[in-house]
């Protein structure tokens, strides 16, 4: 096959096709059944989280026999780690990295600006990574390997990128003076509040995003305070 070339099934999903892509770049290549356990893990783990999966039932899922997960993991935590340490390395990082910094590089005139454009990314980038997310959500605080890389991720890259721009803005009134940390918490702890409600804890709910977004800048920008007549 030429190189480059798709190898994928057009219903494979893009979280999958993006990850065996990021492998296949470091020439870590994985057969049809490894891939299908792959898949087949995510989906159990997603659903069941870590404890309660078993690799019988992934394997049933697979279409492998239960001992065909064990030559290529010797337990259900090389499984788990081998789908959550490529995803938060190989995957997410590459990603903030490369797209999320290209994004905080965008000239934004106005602090709402920068905090609607990184909202909107998030969320669509939850909505295609969602089985992932749940995942790593659900893994990272019992797993001391995926939270170390998630740290590493996060100090790295996320504020060493964002705190110039905090800086930015305060200089100019923008926003008040306090700890470039103390405003990077507050920002996280809204937007992954509104991430986590409306594609994890209801995503039934009916709402209009744009609007949803507008209102989760002003409460981060504003507080929930009621505004003096």
């Amino acid at each position: 096959m030429v190189r480059g070339e798709s190898a994928f099934p057009d219903d494979r999903e893009q979280w999958i096709i993006d990850l065996l892509n990021r492998l296949e770049a470091d020439d870590v290549r994985k057969t049809e059944k490894q891939i299908r356990i792959i898949e087949a893990a995510v989906e159990v783990f997603s659903e069941k989280g870590f404890a309660a999966a078993s690799t019988s039932e992934i394997a049933q899922r697979a279409g492998v026999a239960e001992g065909t997960i064990f030559r290529h993991y010797k337990t259900k935590k090389d499984l788990l780690l081998s789908i959550a340490a490529p995803v938060a390395v190989k995957l997410f990082a590459p990603f903030l990295m490369r797209d999320f910094a290209k994004l905080l590089e965008m000239p934004y005139d106005r602090a709402e600006d920068l905090f609607r454009a990184i909202l909107r990314d998030r969320l669509d980038f939850a909505r295609k990574h969602k089985k992932l997310l749940r995942i790593l959500v659900h893994e990272v605080p019992f797993q001391p390997e995926l939270l170390a890389q998630v740290k590493d991720l996060f100090t790295h890259i996320v504020i060493a990128r964002i705190e110039p721009l905090i800086r930015h803005f305060q200089e100019r009134g923008a926003l008040r003076e306090m700890p470039t940390w103390r405003v990077i918490r507050a920002t996280v702890s809204q937007f992954v509040g509104m991430v986590v409600f409306h594609v994890f804890l209801a995503p039934e709910f009916p709402f209009d995003e744009e609007e949803e977004i507008e209102q989760t800048v002003d409460i981060l920008l504003h507080g929930i305070a009621g505004r003096p007549s």
